[in-house]
């Protein structure tokens, strides 16, 4: 009896000293998992969790960085699934990280991935009321944007089939085979068409070589007329030329003229002052020699202004040109 009571104890011991074994490293396990994680609260509600188990990965662009540590329904609404995962502290969550289901096409076995946005934010804060732990907002996936779009073009291709077949009518046949006719129609008028353009571009091409030839005479004329005219412009510069000599000659007679009517009026002072005797009848004779040089001098004058002007030299002097007693002829 002795002997069985003493195994009993011994047995009892060594039990009791593998729990303690266990809730001992238990427990060191639960205190370094709360020391080395932080704990996250995400609510999905556009994302089906197929495959998505407790112990599920929580990947960072494609490295593990935490776990699934729970999921439940939310009471508060139906289609809202609340899920609890533990990350690494050295992963930093910011207030624009988004979480979105992933899941592997072979095994179906899903995962949530953590997306950090540019550009940067602040890091997430404090839990909102009611929550135990920070809320990491949901994003979107891109096999559901893709899907999404899948079924958007899923929609417009049945609405174009629902309109060809609307259009594709009996009535609307008929029309179709009634314009293609009228297009046969009206290609075949083209072609005759293009024929008579044919020929009317060959006969604008003929009439241009002779719009051409015309142009060539034209230009034959225009040389002749240029030389004609350079011959004129030669002869009138000679009569310019002698016009200019004349004048040159016309004003060398004034001067002189001018000079010895200066020396006759000297003669005549002096002719004056020894003749005081006969001075009334010197005078008069000096006064119509005077008038006599005066009426020459004017009469040189207008020679001189018409062989100044070409067009009174040749064809004679205007009415404003005629002097004291002249008429036109």
């Amino acid at each position: 009896m002795e002997a069985e009571a003493r195994y009993t104890v011994v047995g009892a011991t060594v039990l009791a000293l593998l729990a303690a074994l266990v809730a001992g490293v238990v427990w060191l396990k639960d205190i370094g998992g709360r020391g080395d994680f932080n704990r996250y609260t995400v609510y999905f509600e556009r994302q089906a969790l197929d495959g998505l188990d407790v112990g599920g990965e929580v990947n960072l662009r494609g490295i593990k960085v935490g776990r699934v540590e729970d999921y439940a329904l939310s009471g508060a609404r139906p289609n809202r699934v609340r899920v609890e995962v533990r990350v690494d502290k050295r992963v930093p969550i910011l207030a624009s990280t988004r979480a979105v289901v992933t899941r592997n096409f072979v095994t179906g076995i899903a995962a949530i991935a953590l997306v950090n946005p540019d550009p940067q934010g602040k890091p997430l804060g404090e839990p909102p009321e009611g929550e135990r732990y920070p809320v990491i907002a949901e994003g979107q996936s891109d096999l559901d944007a893709i899907a999404g779009r899948v079924n958007q073009v899923g929609e417009q291709a049945t609405e174009a089939l629902v309109k060809l077949n609307q259009l594709l009518t009996a009535d609307n046949q008929r029309t179709v085979m009634q314009t293609v006719v009228n297009l046969r129609d009206l290609a075949g008028g083209m072609n005759q068409r293009l024929v008579l353009l044919d020929k009317t571009l060959q006969r604008a091409g003929a009439a241009a070589t002779q719009v051409g030839a015309a142009a060539t005479q034209v230009g034959a004329a225009g040389q002749r007329v240029a030389a004609m005219s350079e011959q004129a412009g030669q002869r009138l510069d000679t009569t310019l030329a002698q016009t200019e000599q004349t004048l040159r000659d016309a004003s060398a007679a004034l001067a002189r003229a001018s000079v010895s009517i200066e020396n006759m009026e000297r003669h005549a002072g002096t002719m004056a002052q020894r003749l005081d005797s006969t001075a009334v009848q010197i005078d008069d004779q000096i006064g119509a020699a005077v008038n006599e040089l005066r009426l020459s001098m004017e009469t040189a004058t207008r020679v001189l202004e018409r062989l100044r002007d070409p067009h009174t030299a040749l064809l004679g002097p205007g009415p404003a040109q005629l002097g004291p007693g002249e008429k036109l002829k």
